[in-house]
């Protein structure tokens, strides 16, 4: 715990979300009393309307925002809904950066993806990479969208003197996460898809693409940390990495996964689907040395508390029905 918390009241947007209720929770652990660590609602404040925005500023008066508000979701998602991918991330983080600018608020904490990287970058991805070429296609509306929020960020600090931070973390997993297929990502999704094959008695499962990209991923829990010590720590224009250093290609995430869920049927790749962006691994060093973050949680038991948590939902739901 640590006494910066409990003088200052905290906005964090998208809060009942998956990664935001775990930051909700990391900064009460950290020291902020629970009444001062405000969570707007989509349903009082709808963050692409500007009055919505300004009146969410008048009432909740923070000191600091870290804004994690976003419309998200897999590959497919990203294909059916690319406008409003772009619109709405946009939309939400100029207009929630512009009035904090207004209000004079202490921090602005702006949270990117690892999918406004260029869609070739070199192993491992560098901050200074950012910038040298356009991302991969099926997520780049969002991936630009949210990069804006680094651009807007540096802007203002330059001309205003605001002080506004971006945070770039990797694909996260972990309990809690949205396993609807029609908005979830690679991990929920392969976890969902296993655990209804093997109920089922279905002989195999379609997986998108062939299996040769690589993804990074960390652990929810981690990724909420490493948030909240740069809120705390990091003040500086200079866009951070989040991520575990952790690289698996998709083919043998399947194979973890189907061993986790006790899936043992035919694994069958469907070429016709995209891959996404070819590889992808941070270089976390920046986060380490500015504000001491590592992750923690090795992959295979993140992993295994992430099915176990899905199992239980499972189970629950068939006892209430």
């Amino acid at each position: 715990m640590t006494s910066f918390w409990t003088k200052r009241r905290v906005v964090v947007t998208g809060g009942r979300g998956f990664l935001g209720a775990y930051v909700v929770e990391r900064l009460k652990a950290s020291g902020a009393p629970a009444e001062q660590v405000l969570v707007p609602s989509r349903r009082a404040y709808d963050l692409r309307q500007l009055d919505a925005v300004e009146r969410m500023y008048h009432d909740m008066r923070p000191d600091i925002v870290i804004h994690l508000a976003a419309v998200v979701g897999g590959i497919g998602a990203n294909r059916e809904r690319p406008g409003e991918f772009f619109y709405d991330n946009l939309l939400m983080g100029v207009q929630l950066m512009e009035v904090a600018r207004r209000q004079g608020i202490e921090k602005f904490v702006g949270i990117g993806t690892v999918c406004a990287y260029p869609k070739i970058t070199p192993i491992p991805f560098k901050e200074s990479d950012l910038w040298n070429g356009y991302p991969e296609e099926t997520n780049a509306p969002y991936g630009l969208a949210k990069k804006m929020l680094l651009v807007q960020g540096q802007a203002y600090r330059q001309q205003y003197g605001f002080r506004s931070i971006y945070l770039l973390p990797v694909n996260l997993y972990g309990p809690r996460d949205n396993f609807d297929p029609s908005g979830s990502h690679v991990i929920p999704a392969l976890i969902k898809k296993c655990v209804d094959a093997r109920d089922s008695g279905a002989a195999e499962i379609v997986v998108w693409g062939d299996g040769s990209p690589t993804r990074e991923f960390l652990y929810v829990e981690d990724a909420a940390e490493g948030i909240v010590l740069a809120s705390e720590r990091y003040d500086s224009p200079e866009p951070v990495n989040l991520g575990s250093a952790f690289e698996i290609s998709i083919k043998d995430l399947v194979t973890l996964i189907a061993e986790a869920t006790g899936f043992r049927g035919k694994i069958t790749w469907d070429t016709s689907q995209p891959n996404g962006q070819p590889r992808r691994k941070l270089d976390t060093s920046r986060a380490e040395q500015e504000f001491g973050f590592q992750s923690r949680t090795d992959f295979r038991a993140g992993l295994t508390r992430t099915v176990e948590w899905y199992e239980r939902q499972r189970t629950t739901a068939a006892a209430r029905v």
